[in-house]
């Protein structure tokens, strides 16, 4: 993990700007001279050593996804592995116990000075309310209990210190994503072609790509929250369930803000931004499909940041088989280790968000598509 940081800090301090670009040669012989031939090859390798190879369209692919043949591909030599299908009970208590911090965290820390409060904000709160999103993702596939109505009950409360309601709304739509990964206009985890336009297509220099990509990521929890409703806002649930959201997370924050004051409330949201900000855990929204190195569409990460995470990271085992909770995920790639050791991987969740920003060919435009084969 820390190379990574190591790379982007040469980049960062030894780059030669002039008239707003970064001229070849200078940034490569400046990370030489800071970090070596390390420092230089990765400056080369991330497109700043020479022309620019910047992607100006989607990936296209043919035909479907690839998780659903690998699976019957991993059943027919593995049969033993449907013996991990089902809930993880353990997942109701991690949540009690998240939720149970983030309150009283937000209880002791209205009296600390603003740099304590801001810091504890970003280390504690967001980490644990980036735990909340992935209990919540979790949920979304019924594995915290067997029964629906008590899983959409408990992601209604994993939801609470998030401050803003969203659990029964998320679930269509990553169904939707699981079922028709890269589908145009209809998987709404790829980028609009608009935000595509925004970032990468009307950035004139690699300095502006880079800054519009930093902008992005420090705000990216928001085209998460707006652009699945912005894209198939007939996704949208009009239940009794998302009314039940709504009113508990009402209620909740009302209730805090009475007993607790005004500074609760936003220690909530703003732990709910720096969750999708630029947060070491907030790395696998870009580790698990933004096409890295060519040709792969998902990717796993298997290091420590997944027991923060539900283990997130195991992310072609979860598209393979997501009817297997967290806790046996990595189990899967024990029982069928030719199935996965020789994918490519994404080795650091905070080396990648360093790599998306500094590397000139990853972009909005760097994910996967397919026609719609929902519409076809």
């Amino acid at each position: 993990e820390l190379e990574s940081w190591r790379v982007g800090a040469a980049l960062l301090t030894a780059a030669d700007l002039k008239g707003g670009a970064c001229v070849q040669g200078g940034g490569v012989r400046g990370a030489e001279r800071a970090w070596g031939g390390k420092g230089a090859q990765a400056l080369k390798k991330w497109g700043w050593g020479g022309e620019p190879a910047r992607r100006d369209d989607f990936v296209y692919r043919e035909g479907p996804e690839p998780h659903a043949q690998r699976k019957i591909e991993i059943l027919k030599k593995h049969p033993e592995i449907k013996q991990l299908f089902g809930h993880e009970p353990l997942t109701k208590y991690a949540v009690l116990a998240t939720v149970a911090l983030q309150i009283g965290m937000a209880a002791v820390t209205r009296t600390w000075s603003w740099p304590a409060y801001l810091a504890a904000i970003y280390l504690v709160g967001a980490t644990a309310n980036h735990s909340l999103f992935l209990a919540i993702h979790e949920i979304s596939h019924n594995l915290a209990f067997k029964s629906v109505n008590m899983n959409k009950a408990c992601g209604i409360f994993a939801n609470l210190p998030i401050a803003i309601p969203y659990t029964i709304t998320f679930k269509p739509y990553h169904m939707e994503h699981h079922r028709y990964q890269g589908d145009e206009g209809v998987d709404t985890d790829i980028p609009t072609r608009f935000e595509a336009w925004l970032i990468t297509g009307n950035s004139s220099s690699r300095i502006e790509h880079t800054l519009r990509k930093f902008v992005f990521m420090f705000c990216q929890i928001f085209a998460y929250a707006f652009r699945p409703m912005l894209v198939k806002p007939s996704l949208v649930p009009k239940d009794s369930w998302i009314l039940a959201n709504w009113v508990a997370q009402i209620c909740f924050n009302a209730t805090i803000m009475y007993t607790l004051g005004p500074k609760t409330i936003f220690y909530f949201l703003y732990s709910s931004f720096f969750a999708g900000s630029i947060h070491p855990t907030a790395g696998h929204f870009l580790a698990e499909h933004y096409v890295v190195e060519g040709k792969t569409e998902t990717y796993s990460y298997y290091g420590p940041l997944n027991y923060l995470a539900y283990n997130v990271g195991y992310h072609n085992e979860h598209h393979d088989f997501p009817n297997i909770a967290w806790r046996n995920l990595p189990k899967v790639r024990k029982i069928a280790p030719e199935f996965y050791d020789d994918l490519p991987q994404c080795k650091s969740w905070p080396g990648i968000i360093l790599q998306y920003i500094f590397d000139d060919r990853l972009g909005p435009y760097a994910r996967v598509k397919r026609r719609d084969t929902k519409a076809q």
